[in-house]
């Protein structure tokens, strides 16, 4: 007898996406906005491209702009205390992952403090201005305890924006190395999703086609930040990657990333590059894993006969690209010691034996594993 299953697929905000979208803000009625954002943003005065329009339809607005990468509990709480100050009915974040996910934490603990649920979750607009993490449409959002030298992945429906305005106008000045790391993030959300244990119909539609993206449109703009045709399908590919992965989850390409940058501060999307090869060798041994990754390698126009060879091809395509982009080969080529990178090693698999993003992985990890995939990503072994 056939038992019936339900499965969940949540499409999260309202996207408007497209050159010149951040327009649409002028249809909004916000009495008092909340802006949390970057200091370099608003020197920069890309936050004008929000707070003009603001003034223009008459809202009251204060800025957060003390939102630095890879954003401390300290920092949230920081920003609680004004969102508890000025009493918000909308939260705009305007930045790349850090100010999303700070926003998202800031709000998650605000209406955590509502014991009684008789606040009102203000609207919460998500602006990315870099091309990677799929924040706006997730959530996910990751924080980092100094104290503990961890970062901490949480997920819970009081983090999904209301709005996802995806303008890839934000990302034409977006430098080089930012636009790698951040691009190569994409793919790795994006790979991850697909070979996920949860992954379904609906995620591997548009992994599928992020995946496409990154490898049609990545290097384009890397070379050509002014392309405007790549940067729009790159800032599409992060959000389709975004949507994909918080249905299906990720898996220990992230796990690792997380431990390994906040113990060596090594930018997120360059983390999750460095090891992608790695970790796709690692998973590819178990069988239906190794189906999806051959899979990915004809989807990107390579034609190999067998699944093993086909996995191999993927990696090679893999390492190509983070060689194009200028990604380091080895955590040594980067100038970490050896004798303080073997001594972080226990700790940072800690960490990533118990990150929650290890659970749906297609292949279930020891600490033995991890172990050795730190070792080959310290050595540059293949």
């Amino acid at each position: 007898m056939r038992s019936d299953i339900m499965n969940r697929f949540e499409v999260g905000p309202q996207i408007l996406y497209g050159r010149g979208s951040i327009g649409c803000l002028i249809e909004k009625d916000f009495r008092n906005v909340m802006l949390v954002t970057e200091k370099f943003i608003v020197d920069s005065e890309i936050s004008k491209k929000v707070t003009n329009i603001l003034s223009l339809q008459g809202s009251d607005y204060n800025v957060f702009s003390e939102v630095k990468p890879d954003p401390t509990v300290d920092l949230v709480i920081k920003s609680l205390d004004m969102m508890v100050t000025e009493r918000p009915d909308c939260i705009i974040a305007l930045g790349g992952g850090s100010s999303i996910d700070t926003a998202k934490a800031m709000m998650y603990f605000f209406m955590k403090m509502d014991q009684n649920k008789e606040m009102k979750k203000p609207y919460f607009v998500a602006i990315p201005t870099t091309s990677g993490t799929g924040s706006e449409v997730t959530s996910y959002s990751v924080i980092t305890d100094t104290k503990e030298g961890k970062k901490i992945a949480f997920d819970d429906p009081i983090m999904m924006p209301d709005l996802a305005i995806v303008d890839s106008k934000f990302t034409i000045t977006v430098p080089k190395k930012v636009t790698a790391d951040t691009g190569l993030d994409i793919l790795t959300h994006s790979i991850e999703a697909f070979v996920s244990k949860k992954s379904n119909d609906y995620t591997d539609t548009l992994a599928e086609g992020a995946i496409k993206i990154v490898f049609s449109y990545l290097l384009k703009a890397f070379k050509d930040g002014k392309d405007e045709v790549a940067r729009e399908k790159l800032h599409n590919a992060s959000t389709m990657a975004g949507i994909a992965f918080n249905n299906s989850s990720l898996g220990i390409n992230h796990s690792l990333a997380h431990a390994l940058g906040a113990r060596f501060h090594i930018p997120h999307g360059r983390a999750n590059a460095m090891l992608m090869p790695h970790i796709i060798k690692y998973n590819s041994e178990e069988k239906q894993a190794r189906s999806r990754y051959a899979y990915i390698t004809k989807s990107i126009g390579i034609e190999v006969p067998d699944e093993r060879n086909s996995v191999n091809a993927l990696v090679k395509a893999v390492e190509i690209l983070n060689e194009k982009l200028e990604i380091p080969h080895s955590l040594k080529d980067m100038g970490i010691e050896r004798e303080e990178f073997y001594s972080a090693i226990d700790e940072m698999v800690d960490k990533a034996m118990n990150d929650i993003c290890t659970e749906n992985n297609p292949r279930i990890p020891s600490r033995t594993d991890f172990i050795k995939i730190y070792e080959d990503l310290y050595n540059g072994k293949k």
